[in-house]
Parts: C-alpha cells; structure tokens; sequence
C-alpha cells in the first residue's frame, strides 16, 4: 500500500504554507492529486518528491537567456511522469548554464586582452557620440545609460560637445564585453573603480565581490558565483529525476 498525505501533512514535510501547495498544484508544478469524496487531496510520494524537484529549481535566481523557463518546463514535464523527458530538458538546462559560464569567463578575458593593448594600440581616435555608437555598434540610448550609470566620463570640446578618445573607446568595448556577457552594471562600475586605482587587480575575484556596504546585490553582481550555483543546481535536478525515475512514480489520473 502506498503512503498518502493530506495537504498539511505536504506542507509541513516540505516546509511551505498550505496555500503553496495548493499554488504548486494549480500551476501544474505537481501531479493532479486524487480527491477523497469529501473533496480534501490525496498526495503520495510521487507528489513529494516532485514538491522537491521543484523547489530545487526555483532555487536558482539567473533567469538570463531562458534558464528559468526551461526549468519550469523541465518540472512540470516531470509531473506529468515523461522522466525521460525532463531529464532531457534537464540536460539542456545544464549545458546553457555552461554556456553563460563560458561567456563570463569570455568576457573576462576580453576584458585582460584590451588592457594589456591599450598602450601598444593607439590610433588617435575623436569620436562624436553618434561615431562612437556607430563604431561600437550599440544605441545611443546604451551610450547614455553606461555615462549616466557613471561607467564612463568623458571629456568635452570648448563648444560642449562630447569626444570619445582611445582610452574612451577602449573602456566602452570592456563594458560592451562584459554587459554582453550579463555582468551587472554595478559588478561592472565596482571592477573599472578598481582597475583606476590598481591596474594590477585581479578582475575574476572583484567583479565576482559586491561590498559588504551596498544595499542591494542583484544575482548578476555576483555572475560567476550564482552561475557556479546554478550548475550545482542543474547536477542535482538530474540526480532526482533518476531516483523519481527508478522508482518508476505515476500520475494518479
């Protein structure tokens, strides 16, 4: 005979309120459960084990490029009991991950090989800020965000207008990197602080550590960190699948 449990017995073997398991069950991130003629739920095992398949996804906080959607679709794919399935978008949700890991990385790397050029590479450059854009390839509207964020400052002629010199242009192709790559703008700011006053920081590890003062510290202040958690994350959703899959759980209905 398989074990059941009532909706609060769920709730507090997870550790949620009984209205979240109600919440999981209308959007579908658990199997339908079978009503007793009373009307109150029936849950088994299947339904606890799919109650912490779902709780280790919604774990992860980056959201960047789909990742959350393919894990949402991954859950409730695996409430549905197509195991093999899940498992598939499981992969494909850890090999994204990896991808994010290796832009990061990428990014960081960019970012050494423009410092160690900035000296041996200068052509002189006098940009307007429409040249600038145009020559980056980003929208003035981005141009105006990264100054207003206080990521660049740039100098102006007697006549008021801006002029984007080399070292300008070398700075905006580290911050184009490296917001290509979803470090925040903040991450960003505190890394070219850094690199002001040191040039001989090592990017990785300050980029990757917000300040103990700042307020508020968003996931991508702290990008290869959450990235490294969230491939953690993905290795144990897919050691859960195999264990739900081994023990061969069903829908009810």
């Amino acid at each position: 005979m398989k074990n059941t449990y009532t909706t609060s017995e769920v709730a507090k073997i997870i550790g949620i309120h009984p209205n979240t398991v109600r919440f999981y069950e209308e959007v579908e991130l658990i199997p339908q459960p079978e009503r007793k003629q009373n009307g109150y739920r029936i849950f088994t095992d299947f339904h606890l084990a799919q109650f912490k398949l779902a709780r280790t996804a919604l774990q992860v906080e980056v959201l960047q490029n789909g990742l959350r959607k393919i894990a949402i679709e991954m859950v409730k794919t695996s409430a549905t009991g197509n195991f093999e399935k899940a498992e598939t978008l499981a992969k494909k949700y850890l090999e994204q991950i990896n991808l994010e890991q290796l832009h990061a990385e990428e990014a960081i790397k960019i970012t050494r090989q423009l410092l160690s050029s900035e000296n041996n590479e200068k052509s002189r450059l006098h940009l307007t800020r429409k040249q600038a854009t145009d020559y980056l390839q980003i929208s003035m509207d981005t141009l105006r965000n990264w100054e207003l964020n206080g990521l660049l400052v740039v100098k102006r002629r007697q006549n008021g207008y801006r002029v984007y010199a080399d070292e300008d242009i070398m700075r905006l192709k580290i911050i184009r990197s490296l917001r290509c790559a979803n470090y925040s703008l903040s991450a960003i700011l505190r890394m070219l602080g850094e690199l002001d006053t040191n040039p001989n920081i090592c990017i990785k590890k300050v980029i990757d550590s917000p300040n103990e003062t700042d307020d508020i510290i968003s996931v991508c202040d702290r990008l290869l960190t959450s990235l490294r958690y969230a491939e953690e994350n993905a290795q144990s959703l897919l050691v859960q699948l195999a264990e739900m899959k081994a023990k061969k759980f069903k829908p009810s209905n």
